[in-house]
């Protein structure tokens, strides 16, 4: 694809994107396709029979189960070919990182930890020396590697840590001593990647520390937790453990750097692994539904429980279109930079990067619906979904972690409006002219024209469009009212960001839907259209909700009275959809399937 198709990170705010122009899951490649059975295969016959024995923290079974994964080259998707990896692309990346994660949570948490913050930090800011050394055997599962930046005083500020490193006065290693908490894999980690600071530095610096028990390593007890039960989380103790120099990761100072590199990759691939989770707490949703009688009526033919598989259905195909619009863009940029002469290292970094806007945008949205689908999963069963002996226990407590770790959804919502504020400010995106342009919209006469809304998705694309005139507006105004310390409105940022979620969102999936109708037809697409449409109308009363919210929040007198004559024009819907209608189409197809099949 030309540089020139490619939306860069954050501008689908302000850009219109053409349905051509975004991949879709149906735009898979045969070898895709394959990887993609393969680990369902592997999860069907590896994972899923042993639910029990996971939810019984069952350490081993973890253990065992990420080694064959690693036999199947599961965990070095993301890893050159030179470092024993297979070297694929950030969409199949995704693609396995999706798959692999839906039918526990706790081998997503150990896949993740292994796979991303385990074992890219080397891949990434390593020696060549580093890489050879210690990159091939975690690519194949031989070694497991951990993550070990969290303290007891450094949770979400994780600069703050206090675990200190010491350099020896012979200048060959340096003694590190901390505690580090909520260490995913720790159990049986083989190797850490551990932060400390040294000296007085402003900056942690990040270290590649092989676990020697000899070496002032200790490990507290396993912890008790909500759910991911057979996910190995302990606390991790150095007691001037000893770390030659030649150990030290990238650059004296560098480790904030590391760490926050780590978190944009990390929450895009967690945004994948609730999505799996989604689907599959949909399809046990559907057929508990088509199974269960009451009142001599199957209850997935109550209207009560058809919204709620709807609705369910309809989040797991929107997050899966936005999704994969994302990994694209990424992959793509990665590519671009690559051919430009950047570096491994650089491309990959670089690219994700790029779109810190929108994985933040797609970790809160999963992680959420996936919490929302299975409180719906367990509604669905009754009493039953209370039950241990059910799936929907334990997914709704495997799902609840997903809005914490990666940065809380707090924090993801307030970055990605200050990461476009900053983009904006640098000028690698263009706000002030279309919020300008907003601006004088807002103050000249409305049109009372009626378009022609004829064709499918004609309104559809006009309230897209309006929406982000929406947050154009709203951001414009806090920006010009607040400037710089527009940051500490904490409130604002949050309602403001709800916005930019539903809009990517809701844009994502009606590209997805229109790319396929032109392709395989409008009435292969029936169901798809409906979740579209559906979604857009529930994202059209969130931006009315927040938008309302901000502006009587921030604005007063005749500045109010614009700016909520401006939401009630930009939020207008000239025919509006029947939404019971749409999620009986939807249940409709569901029931026929048995599953959620789109």
């Amino acid at each position: 694809m030309e540089e020139s198709n490619i939306t860069r990170g954050g501008e689908f705010i302000i850009k219109e994107t053409s349905p051509g122009n975004i991949f879709t899951p149906e735009d898979f490649s045969e070898e895709q396709k394959m990887m993609k059975q393969a680990v369902i295969d592997f999860i069907d016959k590896e994972v899923w029979p042993h639910k029990g024995r996971f939810e019984k923290k069952d350490f081993k079974l973890t253990e065992e189960v990420m080694r064959k994964a690693g036999e199947l080259g599961f965990l070095g998707i993301a890893v050159p070919e030179e470092y024993g990896g297979l070297g694929m692309g950030f969409v199949s990346t995704m693609l396995v990182c999706e798959y692999i994660s839906g039918c526990t949570g706790s081998l997503s948490t150990a896949f993740g930890a292994h796979t991303g913050i385990g074992t890219m930090p080397i891949v990434f800011y390593g020696t060549e020396e580093q890489k050879q050394k210690y990159v091939p055997k975690l690519a194949s599962g031989e070694h497991f590697g951990s993550y070990c930046l969290t303290e007891p005083t450094a949770g979400s500020d994780a600069n703050s840590g206090k675990t200190k490193a010491v350099l020896s006065e012979d200048g060959t290693h340096y003694k590190i001593s901390g505690q580090k908490i909520w260490i995913s894999n720790a159990g049986f980690a083989n190797l850490f990647i551990v932060f400390a600071r040294i000296e007085d530095d402003k900056n942690i610096t990040g270290f590649i520390v092989p676990n020697e028990p000899n070496n002032g390593i200790s490990l507290g007890e396993e912890e008790n937790k909500l759910g991911i039960h057979s996910s190995s989380t302990r606390q991790v103790f150095f007691d001037n453990t000893k770390v030659p120099i030649e150990n030290m990761l990238s650059e004296r100072g560098n480790g904030f750097k590391i760490a926050l590199n780590s978190l944009n990759v990390g929450r895009i691939k967690l945004a994948a692994a609730c999505l799996d989770a989604l689907k599959r707490v949909t399809s046990l949703g559907v057929q508990y539904a088509t199974e269960r009688e009451q009142f001599n009526t199957k209850i997935i033919d109550f209207e009560a429980i058809r919204e709620k598989v709807a609705q369910m259905a309809t989040d797991s195909y929107v997050g899966e279109s936005a999704c994969y619009r994302a990994a694209k863009d990424i992959e793509n940029r990665i590519k671009i930079r690559h051919d430009s002469g950047n570096s491994f290292q650089e491309a990959e970094l670089k690219g994700v990067e790029e779109y810190v806007i929108e994985c933040s945008i797609l970790k809160v949205a999963l992680s959420e619906d996936c919490q929302n689908a299975t409180d719906e999963g367990i509604q669905i069963f009754g009493g039953m979904g209370f039950s241990a002996e059910t799936p929907m226990e334990s997914a709704w407590r495997d799902a609840r972690i997903a809005r914490i770790y990666e940065g809380t959804n707090e924090i993801n919502r307030m970055l990605c409006v200050g990461m476009l504020i900053k983009k904006a400010m640098k000028g690698h995106i263009d706000f002030i002219t279309p919020a300008t342009q907003v601006g004088e919209e807002l103050t000249g006469i409305p049109s009372f024209e009626i378009p022609d809304i004829s064709e499918l998705f004609a309104q559809e694309k006009i309230i897209i469009n309006n929406l982000k005139k929406v947050f154009l507006m709203l951001a414009g105004a806090g920006i010009k009212k607040f400037g710089e310390k527009l940051e500490k409105h904490q409130q604002i940022l949050l309602a403001v960001s709800d916005i930019m979620i539903e809009i990517y969102m809701a844009e994502s999936a009606l590209l997805r839907t229109q790319k396929n109708c032109n392709r395989y037809g409008k009435e292969s697409q029936k169901g798809q259209i409906a979740m579209s449409q559906l979604y857009l109308y529930q994202a059209v009363d969130i931006v009315q909700s927040k938008g309302k919210e901000v502006i009587i929040s921030f604005s007063e007198g005749d500045e109010q009275k614009g700016l909520l004559m401006g939401l009630k024009r930009f939020t207008k819907y000239y025919d509006f959809p029947n939404v019971m209608d749409l999620r009986n189409i939807i249940a409709e197809k569901l029931k026929k399937e048995n599953k959620y099949c789109f």
